[in-house]
Order: C-alpha cells, then structure tokens, then sequence
C-alpha cells in the first residue's frame, strides 16, 4: 500500500530514471555527430551525471515551483552563462562547477602546466619572426593562468616531511614551501614581463617585473627587465635604480653594464634634478611655515579659492574645459609668490600686491609691497599728479580720460569670510573665498597650485587636480544640502574703503581682512566715475581703514 509520504520519492526515482534516459540519447546522438562531442556537450553530460548521482529533482511539487520562480527572476543567471564568479555564487552551484573545472586537476599542476605554454609561446614567437604576435599575446595569457593557480597554492612549511603517499602523487599533486613558491611566481612575473617587452606594453613590463623582485629580490633578469621598461618609459632615475640593485647581485653582468654605460648621463642629471626638486620642497616648505608662524603672531588672516572650476572632465563640456578653467580666475589668480621677510632690510615683510582697476579692466601686479610702505606714496608713483608744464596726459595707454590720479581714487578691499572666528566651521560656496585655518591646509593649498601649473611635471599635476576636485565637490555638496542650489548664491561681497593714508600692515591687520591666495588685491576706481557708483550700489561699503593715530 503506497503512503502519501512514498508519492514525491516515487515522483523523484521517475525523474531521475528519465534524466538517465535523456543522458543516454544525447550522449549517443553526441557520439554520432560527424564531428564528435563538443567541450559544451562534456560539460553538460558531467552536471546530469553529478545531478543524477546526487539524487537532484523536485522532492515536492512546491519545491519545483520555487526553482520555476528563481528561473523567471530577472536577477538570476542560469550558472553556464555567468560571467564572473560572484554570479556562478548566486546560481548556488558554484562548488559543483568549480568541482567539474577542476576535476583531475591540482593548482600545483596547473601552474607548472601553464607556464611551460608560457615558455612554448615564447619559443614559438622567436622562431616565427612573421607571426610572432600572436604567440606573444597567448605567453602572456598562460603566465597570467599560471599566476592565477599559483595564488591558489597552499604552501608547506619549511620543516615539511611528505609521506610515502605525497611522494608518489607529486607528479599530479606537487607541493611547494613559501620560498619555493615565491621564486617559482618571481620566474613567471618576470617571464610575463618578456613577453610584454616583445609586445612593447613597457607599462605591463614595470609592474610584472617589479612583482618579480617583490617575490624573488635576487631575480636578475627581472631586475634588467625593469630597468629596460624603464628605460622606454623615460624614468631615468628608476632605470638607474633598478641597474644598480640588479649589479648589487652579479656585478660583472655585460648587459646591466651596457645599460648602465649607455643610460649613465641621463640617470645623474635625473638625479641632480629630483635633489634640487626636493631641496627647493624644502626651502618652500620651511617658507610657508615661516608666513603662516608670522600671520599667526599678527593676527593676519589668509584665505584661498578653488583651483578648479568642475569636478570631472565632462563637465561644460559646450564651452570647454579650458575656457572655463581660464576664467575661474580672473579675480584671484595665483602668483606663486609668497610673502617674504627682507633680512637685509631690517627684517620687515613685503608682500605680492595685485591692483585691479575694474572700471577699464587693467590691472598691475606689485611683487615686493612692504608692510611699512604707504598707500598713497605707491600710487603716487604710479599715478602721478598733473604736471607743473599743464600737461594732463597720463602714462596709461588705456586711460583716455586722463582720470587716474593719485588723489583721485577710491581705495577698496573686499571683505571674505564674514564670520570673525576663525575656528568656525562656515559653509561656503565654491566661488568664494575659503578661510585658510591651520599651516597644513596652508601648505596642500600652495603645493596643489604649484602643481597644477605644471611645476611638479604632469603625474603631480594630475594628483594635485583630483585631490581640489574632491575639495570642490565637498563645498558643492555642502552648499547644496544648505541652501538646496549652487544657483543660491550668495551676495555680492561688502567692501571697505582703505585711506590713503595707511600703511600696507594697517591693511593687513585690518579685522576685515582676509587675503586670498597669499596675494593681497585692492581695487582702484576714479571717484566720478559711473562704473564705481555701480560698484558701490552692488557691494556694500561697511567700513573704512583709517591711518593710526601716533
């Protein structure tokens, strides 16, 4: 008598006797096809068998159903079309076709099988001068394939005894101490490494060849490898690096010595070049902490803006990447100049100046403005009053009214960062400007533009345009979590008039002041006129810098 518990196991033995059926005749129509069984058809005829071994099938109605379901699911991927081992994962049968893969097969073996193909292709491609390619490209394929079962060995311990039984599967199941196993994936790398040297892939060949002698330091040949890479590469420095470390192990070797003998002159000058690079680090570094000790101790405050004008290099891409980088400046442009302390001088601080004269769009840039040195009396050499002759002509070719005279002009600074405390954490857009708080953000801010303009050579200034990138994405987002839209941007900035009379320190010290870029900047407009009086309807004047009383 049959229990309604024996129905889904009688079901289960009915579905596996027809799979066996089923296995029998494809396997007999494989074997008949005039061209014989594919790797497809192996493949497939090994999963039915481990399934029919196992006793795979739907116990129960609803467990078919769920298994429907999973196949209907969009996410699902059936496990002979996934792509990538985190999709075989989700199939659930990852274990099984890992097992079917490696059926027979030990990664000891593999990777000895794979790197003789490696070194067969490399034979090959020497001999078949015409095609050779081809096979460089397939050595290539086969040292990766060994690297990749080498990283999946086991190793032994030193003091490892095999048994009788390990000795005898040696040749299927080799086994490997941790130095052995390091000099064995220093010899692929560095065998890679030739083989991108024939393909003329000189990045490939540096970073297979630094592999190697990252295993094995005493590799030669991969030694050589990387200085010739290198060499192609126009690392000078780091191709005499790389001859000298491979001369510290076989000092008499010809080829390391021609390369030396031929790269010698290139190597020292790069040499002498990155020592005055660093020395002049050096000198800069301890120039910034110099300003910045000094700014502190005189309550002058420092500021900057940002470098850059878009987060990725599709960004405007209708006006162009380097036309609005252009622009972004116009205002505050960085000189690289920094203040400097005039030992010879009694030790007073002069500092860069940029006068910008907004009404006719002229500027001048003043190098050494010292702290002690009057306003007025700098203007009055660069504007000059009315000669005693009657002549009203000014030395400005661009002043066609004749208006820029010393006591004629307005004197402005604008004032950024309204907040007085200097500890504040205040949200700023990115088109203004930022408060420099401590000597770091001092020092990354002048580096950064330094390299941006190409001082530090194309990788820094790569790095350094990421690295102020990620600074503005921080402020836009900031910005926009605050405000809801870069569009809501803030008001014009207020001014402050600066009297003539003062000096360029009174200025400096003024609570109001905060200097962008390391560069001060004033603005100079004739007093009559119109684009001042416009000027002064969109920034607020909010105060005025007034010569100290003595």
């Amino acid at each position: 008598m049959t229990t309604k518990d024996d129905a889904p196991k009688k079901d289960t033995e009915q579905l596996i006797d027809k799979m066996k059926a089923t296995k029998e005749k494809w396997d007999a129509e494989a074997a008949a096809s005039p061209d014989g069984p594919d790797e497809t058809d192996a493949l497939l005829s090994q999963a039915i068998s481990m399934a029919i071994e196992q006793g795979r099938g739907w116990s129960s109605p609803a467990e078919r159903e769920k298994y429907l379901e999973q196949l209907l699911d969009d996410d699902f991927i059936p496990p002979l079309f996934a792509e990538t081992s985190e999709e075989l994962e989700k199939s659930g049968l990852k274990d099984a076709f890992t097992t079917l893969h490696n059926e027979g097969e030990t990664p000891g073996k593999n990777m000895l099988e794979f790197r003789k193909k490696g070194n067969d292709s490399i034979a090959l491609g020497r001999k078949n001068v015409a095609k050779n390619m081809g096979y460089y490209r397939d050595a290539v394929n086969h040292y990766y394939e060994a690297y990749h079962w080498a990283s999946r060995i086991v190793p032994k311990d030193e003091d490892f005894v095999p048994t009788p039984e390990e000795l005898a599967a040696a040749d299927d199941d080799p086994y490997f101490t941790e130095k052995e196993l390091d000099e064995l994936r220093s010899i692929i790398c560095s065998n890679c490494a030739l083989a991108h040297m024939c393909l003329k892939n000189w990045g490939f060949q540096r970073d297979e060849s630094k592999k190697a002698v990252d295993f094995n330091p005493n590799n030669l040949k991969a030694w050589y490898r990387l200085a010739k890479a290198h060499q192609m590469l126009q690392n000078w420095e780091e191709a005499g690096n790389a001859i000298d470390s491979g001369l510290e192990i076989e000092k008499d070797n010809k080829e390391l010595l021609l390369l030396q003998k031929k790269l010698g002159e290139k190597v020292r000058k790069a040499r002498l070049h990155r020592q005055q690079r660093e020395r002049a680090r050096a000198e800069r570094t301890s120039r910034i902490k110099d300003v910045w000790r000094y700014c502190k101790e005189e309550d002058i405050a420092l500021g900057r803006v940002s470098l850059v004008a878009t987060v990725k290099d599709d960004e405007d891409e209708e006006e162009g990447g380097d036309t609005v980088e252009a622009r972004w400046h116009h205002h505050y442009p960085h000189t690289g100049q920094l203040p400097k302390r005039q030992v010879q001088d009694g030790g007073r601080w002069t500092w860069p100046v940029l006068f910008v004269y907004p009404s006719h769009r002229q500027s001048d840039f003043i190098e050494h403005f010292g702290e002690d040195e009057i306003v007025a009396l700098r203007m009055a050499q660069m504007f000059p009053e009315q000669e005693d002759d009657g002549s009203n002509e000014t030395e400005m070719p661009w002043d066609y009214n004749n208006e820029f005279r010393c006591s004629n002009l307005a004197v402005y600074f604008e004032v950024h960062c309204l907040d007085t405390d200097k500890n504040s954490k205040q949200v700023i857009h990115p088109d203004c400007v930022e408060r420099l708080n401590d000597q770091g953000a001092a020092m990354r801010f002048y580096e950064s533009s330094r390299a941006l303009k190409g001082d530090e050579g194309p990788e820094m200034a790569t790095v350094a345009r990421c690295m102020e990138r990620k600074h503005l994405h921080h402020q836009r987002k900031a910005w926009i979590k605050k405000h809801g839209s870069l569009w809501a941007k803030p008001d014009p900035c207020p001014v402050v008039q600066v009297h003539p009379g003062v000096t360029l320190g009174q200025v400096l010290r003024s609570k109001k002041m905060v200097v962008p870029n390391f560069l001060v900047t004033i603005m100079l407009f004739p007093a009559e006129h119109p684009a001042h009086k416009e000027f002064l309807k969109t920034h607020k004047c909010i105060g005025i810098v007034e010569p100290e009383e003595t």
